[in-house]
């Protein structure tokens, strides 16, 4: 089938990659490299050298390959494409990358935080009608151009897509959010208060009420001793799921946490899960933050009332999963059709802070 203009990279990253046979340089250790190597090898590929940042490089092995500094696979290797496997919102470590890309072909081969979904020809072929649908749903060019940024950068993993859409923090909530001093504000994934901060500083330190939710004992500690001085507000020790109960929480550190019905690794522990609809109507809240580690469409799920009721504004990360980006705006509409979407990417690489954000159509 014929693919719509803003469709733009007619092929996937992967099936250049299994076509071509350019040596494969990973910049980057852990999870995210992990996942890149298990791909590649779906199609025949390996990498020929690993490298890290120069400070992080000290004789260690990863897959059993000697981590090397940039310099040091110039000189041994001719041509080469660097495949970034690593996520950063640093700014020298990003003119770091931005410095490599002007002397080697430099992609991001994207695997998604959570989930086992990658943009594929087959999945993107399969889900191009809800694609389409979700971006109907926009109208704004700045939500254009950052959905269509996305929706290529997953397909091919050009850096040109992240650098050309980012947005600022205050452009959001001077112009879409719009805070005022009563907003009574829920933090899903509140971590050590950063977002708290965030509101605080966009809200002018007035605010009605703050409920916020941590799912990790140990960052919930540190949350605790951020807010105590807080007026006004309730911190738990919870997760937001579809309905109240007991899940098990893992922390995976640099490619976040995860809830899930089951034990599934050594460090999960049992925590309380609650839903928004349960919150708000103890709250009544007027702007939601939502940024709760691939377990989004749950939250959603457990936010029907809320969302029909259609009072809050929302702010919901929908980088954790590759199909958020379009499945989570069209549940949200199917819904309340009466809210207006918003999406912007915030400086990241590789695709992450990105979020919608979403306002009742009289604001």
């Amino acid at each position: 089938m014929a693919l719509p203009d803003f469709i733009r990279e007619k092929t996937t990253i992967w099936d250049f990659l299994k076509n071509d046979a350019t040596p494969l340089v990973l910049y980057g250790m852990g999870n995210g490299a992990d996942i890149v190597i298990s791909q590649l090898e779906k199609i025949g590929r390996k990498p020929s050298e690993i490298i890290a940042s120069d400070d992080f490089v000290r004789g260690q092995l990863f897959h059993g390959y000697k981590v090397k500094k940039l310099s040091q696979v110039e000189e041994e290797l001719g041509d080469f494409i660097v495949l970034i496997c690593f996520g950063t919102q640093i700014d020298s470590v990003i003119e770091n990358i931005k410095s490599i890309a002007r002397k080697h072909k430099t992609y991001v081969a994207y695997v998604p935080v959570f989930g086992e979904n990658i943009m594929t020809e087959i999945f993107l072929l399969e889900n191009i009608d809800d694609i389409i649908k979700a971006r109907n749903l926009f109208k704004d060019e700045p939500s254009l151009k950052a959905f269509d940024c996305c929706l290529n950068f997953y397909i091919f993993g050009k850096l040109f897509y992240l650098f050309d859409c980012e947005s600022e923090k205050d452009e959001v909530f001077e112009n879409i959010l719009k805070l005022e001093n009563n907003e009574s504000y829920l933090d899903l994934g509140a971590y050590r208060g950063d977002t708290i901060e965030e509101f605080l500083k966009y809200s002018k330190g007035k605010y009605n009420h703050i409920t916020a939710l941590e799912p990790d004992k140990k960052t919930f500690t540190k949350l605790l001793g951020y807010g105590e001085n807080l007026e006004n507000a309730c911190l738990l020790n919870k997760g937001i799921w579809n309905r109240e109960e007991v899940l098990y929480f893992e922390n995976r550190c640099a490619r976040g946490s995860s809830l899930s019905g089951e034990i599934k690794g050594k460090k999960a522990l049992p925590v309380e899960v609650t839903t928004v609809d349960a919150l708000d109507r103890e709250f009544d809240f007027t702007y939601i933050k939502a940024d709760v580690e691939g377990a989004e469409k749950e939250m959603l799920m457990g936010s029907l009332e809320t969302l029909k009721k259609g009072k809050a504004k929302w702010n919901i990360a929908v980088y954790h999963r590759t199909e958020d980006f379009f499945r989570l705006p069209l549940l949200i509409h199917s819904v309340n059709p009466h809210y207006k979407f918003y999406m912007r990417h915030h400086k990241y690489v590789p695709f992450w802070d990105t979020n919608i954000y979403c306002v009742p159509e009289e604001l």
